[in-house]
């Protein structure tokens, strides 16, 4: 049973159980009984139908340029961080395009880890690569970079806007 349908199965004027008797019985705070959740102000429900209705035009707005348009556009004065509670309070998530970095091949070889038990003690021994994202306003651009794991050094690098066997082979 969950907390809430716990306090509910108290009786205030029970005959025979007190109220501390039937809340150790039911493994809950006594305080919890008297407890009553606050409503959403006003103000917070006239934000949260406006930024409804400006989100279903724009479901690429973030928090921030939502922040932008209600306080430019439509004349309010909130915070980002009020904008924020109110797209998590109403499930909302910003649609933009996730990178995508891996993509598997279902047929191809699994090769096994080879250095797990090698011990690295001198650069150049063992290098490493590492591809990374960098968003930008419309997408994504990719980094490859080659890595003295030895060192954490950083042998060489590429920018490229796809991710693709030919931009790693550049890099080397």
């Amino acid at each position: 049973m969950c907390t809430t349908e716990r306090r509910q199965k108290v009786v205030k004027s029970h005959p025979r159980l007190s109220l501390v008797q039937q809340c150790n019985l039911l493994d809950i705070h006594r305080s919890g009984l008297y407890y009553k959740p606050k409503n959403e102000n006003p103000l917070n429900l006239t934000l949260m139908r406006k930024i409804d209705a400006f989100f279903l035009e724009h479901p690429y707005y973030g928090v921030a340029r939502m922040t932008d348009s209600l306080n430019l556009d439509l004349g309010y004065c909130i915070n980002v961080k009020r904008t924020r509670r109110l797209y998590r309070l109403m499930g909302l998530q910003t649609i933009y395009k996730k990178p995508r970095t891996t993509v598997r091949d279902l047929k191809s070889y699994k090769y096994p880890y080879l250095l797990k038990d090698l011990k690295i003690v001198r650069p150049n021994q063992v290098w490493q690569t590492d591809i990374t994202y960098i968003p930008r306003a419309r997408g994504f651009m990719y980094m490859y970079a080659i890595i003295d794991v030895h060192s954490s050094k950083i042998l060489n690098w590429s920018i490229s806007n796809s991710i693709d066997k030919e931009s790693v082979y550049r890099t080397t």
